[in-house]
């Protein structure tokens, strides 16, 4: 959560920029940035490295002669006597294939969620505004509005969830004001995509 308007500690939107290759994308074309999720990959390259090593060890000792390791033949033994349609069959698979598919979905989408491209005006240059940045200038901006006590400000990728109080005024005319105020604002942020403002207004004391 922001700080308090007008505090020597408010969190200002600091845009993030990165140098691209110069044939990447055209002025005016935005794109995420991509996560490099190093730790699901570290994660799955471990595990996968631990079983494949016990499998070659396993083979290695089969072919210097001696007895395959217990587990293994116990395994074998088990996919080999019970039928396809067991529940521990198809709990197994369906693990398999939950897991299967998190990493699937890890691999093709971007990630990065609390970063929100900015529209690009060079095509060797990329900048994302974060959330918390992009929802404190909104907030300031909302407490300059004459009525509004209180405000607080959720940014989404697609949508900003405006919530204020106000302790005088009419609060259609306070809700006009925050309307035109935020549009305005949103619009100055220079995001490729801005989201939709969605605005509620209640007295002190009340809910909504």
């Amino acid at each position: 959560m922001s700080e308090p308007h007008g505090s020597p500690g408010t969190t200002r939107p600091v845009p993030v920029l990165e140098k691209d290759a110069p044939d990447a994308t055209t002025p005016g074309t935005a794109r995420r940035f991509w996560s490099a999720r190093r730790v699901p990959a570290g994660i799955a390259a471990v595990l996968l490295l631990a079983l494949v090593g016990l499998f070659l060890y396993d083979i290695a000792a089969v072919r210097a002669g001696r007895p395959g390791m217990r587990w293994r033949r116990a395994l074998a033994g088990q996919l080999a006597e019970r039928p396809l349609d067991d529940v521990w069959v198809l709990t197994g698979a369906a693990v398999a294939a939950a897991l299967g598919l998190w990493l699937l979905l890890l691999a093709l989408t971007p990630g990065l969620r609390s970063l929100l491209p900015m529209r690009r005006t060079h095509p060797d240059v990329r900048a994302v505004l974060d959330r918390p940045a992009a929802a404190a200038m909104l907030r300031d901006r909302a407490m300059d509005v004459s009525g509004v006590q209180s405000a607080r400000v959720r940014v989404r990728r697609r949508k900003a969830d405006v919530r204020a109080v106000s302790h005088f005024r009419e609060l259609d005319d306070v809700r006009a004001d925050l309307d035109a105020v935020l549009g305005e604002a949103v619009t100055s942020l220079g995001l490729a995509r801005p989201p939709t403002l969605s605005v509620r207004v209640r007295r002190p004391g009340r809910k909504g």
